[in-house]
């Protein structure tokens, strides 16, 4: 007990911590409950500062907006609005009861209800508890604390219900076991392994939101395993629980199998790695199940071109914005690429070293070595040095002259392929110094446009 209060004095010292006590001191002045919950409560039991401080309020939305003039009702009829003070920002959600699931997906309504309709209504034990920093009263009605205890994920209710009410309960558990280290309660297990299918009815949107935080995790690996045997991945990422088998080359890749490749690589991220690079080295190899050869030794010929195509197909059914997309294809695509750059002239050095997307290249072709066993660096280290000396010796260009609002604007064109053709042509004319000003630049992609169109 003395550990946990020593972690609540810490929390409550941070900004958010000091923030998070003024909204809820704010709302009891005025007459309401209000109780951070969820995963802040989770996390100070473990002993830990608390990622993100969540509220369950018994304020009603508008309400809420009254208290708060810097706010964000977006999500009001959902019961939800985000609050800003003092710098951080809040997610405010009314108490509620059940509400309407249409196709296992987002909710349709909402009822509000009492903080005890609030608790039943939510995922798993650990999820929650509602603690209030104010009184220092926790509120614990469906025994989170005990299952804590036990590094236990169990749902509320009856698992199966649970899953038909929201499928992206599923992949949240998933998590959430990784998250904590924890184990399944069996019967969570079974209505996990049982409804897989229900996956395929989330949203692209939904899958992708709930891929990046999985990729965020201290061992990814962990709960994408998981998520493979219980069925699951093969109805949101098909193309990656294919890698599953496909071998590897036994001289260069003792770790084995395609997926255990892929793994060993996510299992590399460090905290600098962004979402687009972590989820380039999840889909860097995912054409070699349909690259497969076996001659003298097993080969995967193009399986980087293979490879982008495929992450290009997946990401657009994810419904990732298209300059995302762009850029985690344009990696994948050239992560082999490696053993070139030190042979190039300092004019073709100049167009990949400055390129915009080099540095993500650059992490990416690190975890790849990172995910291969034995792992060799020197050829990396080699590049990195040449990488250094040469933006030593020949300073950056300056800052694209254009936009691509105003690329699209100047040559009449939406978002989308051509507009990142164009603004990666206008880099490289500034890298050559061929174009110095915002009116040069104009001028070149209108040349460049009457060209193409002969």
């Amino acid at each position: 007990m003395q550990l946990f209060r020593e972690i609540i004095d810490r929390t409550l010292a941070t900004k958010e911590g000091e923030a998070g006590y003024s909204v809820t001191e704010t709302l009891m002045d005025a007459g309401y409950d209000c109780y951070w919950v969820g995963g802040a409560v989770r996390d100070m039991l473990l002993l830990k500062l608390p990622a993100d401080i969540d509220m369950a309020v018994s304020a009603k939305p508008t309400d809420i907006m009254k208290l708060f003039p810097k706010s964000d009702g977006t999500a009001a009829e959902l019961g939800s609005v985000v609050v800003s003070v003092k710098g951080q920002t809040f997610e405010l959600t009314t108490y509620r009861s059940d509400h309407d699931i249409v196709d296992a997906r987002r909710p349709e309504s909402v009822r509000f209800g009492t903080r005890d309709d609030d608790a039943l209504r939510r995922d798993a034990t650990i999820n929650a508890m509602y603690w209030n920093p104010v009184s220092r009263e926790l509120f614990d009605p469906c025994k989170g604390e005990a299952d804590l205890k036990e590094r236990l994920v169990r749902f509320i209710g009856e698992p199966n219900t649970r899953i038909k009410e929201d499928a992206l309960r599923i992949l949240r558990l998933v998590r959430l076991r990784s998250l904590i280290d924890g184990q399944y309660h069996p019967e969570t297990y079974a209505a996990l392994k049982n409804n897989a299918a229900l996956a395929a009815t989330l949203s692209g949107t939904r899958i992708l939101e709930e891929l990046e935080k999985l990729l965020k995790l201290p061992k990814p690996s962990k709960a994408l395993i998981d998520l493979l045997e219980l069925g699951v991945l093969p109805h949101v990422l098909p193309e990656l629980a294919a890698c599953r088998g496909v071998a590897q080359p036994v001289k260069y890749h003792l770790e084995g199998d395609v997926w255990n490749h892929l793994m060993q690589c996510a299992d590399a991220f460090t905290e600098d790695h962004g979402a687009d690079t972590r989820i380039a080295a999840l889909f860097h190899d995912i054409g070699k199940p349909k690259t497969f050869s076996l001659t003298d030794r097993i080969h995967f010929d193009e399986h980087a071109k293979v490879s982008s195509d495929i992450a290009t197909s997946i990401l657009e059914r994810l419904k990732m914005p298209r300059t995302r997309i762009e850029k985690i294809s344009w990696v994948i695509e050239h992560h082999m690429m490696m053993g070139s750059f030190k042979t190039l002239s300092d004019e073709r050095k100049a167009h990949w070293y400055f390129h915009p997307w080099f540095q993500e290249l650059l992490q990416v072709m690190y975890l790849d070595i990172a995910g291969t066993t034995p792992s060799g660096f020197s050829l990396y280290d080699e590049i990195i040095g040449d990488y250094d000396e040469f933006l030593n010796s020949h300073p950056r260009p300056e800052k694209p002259l254009l936009k691509g609002e105003e690329v699209m604007k100047l040559l009449s064109i939406e978002s989308g392929e051509q507009v990142g053709k164009a603004l990666k042509a206008l880099h490289d004319a500034q890298v050559r110094k061929e174009v110095t000003t915002k009116a040069e630049a104009k001028e070149f992609l209108k040349k460049l446009i009457r060209i193409s169109q002969k």
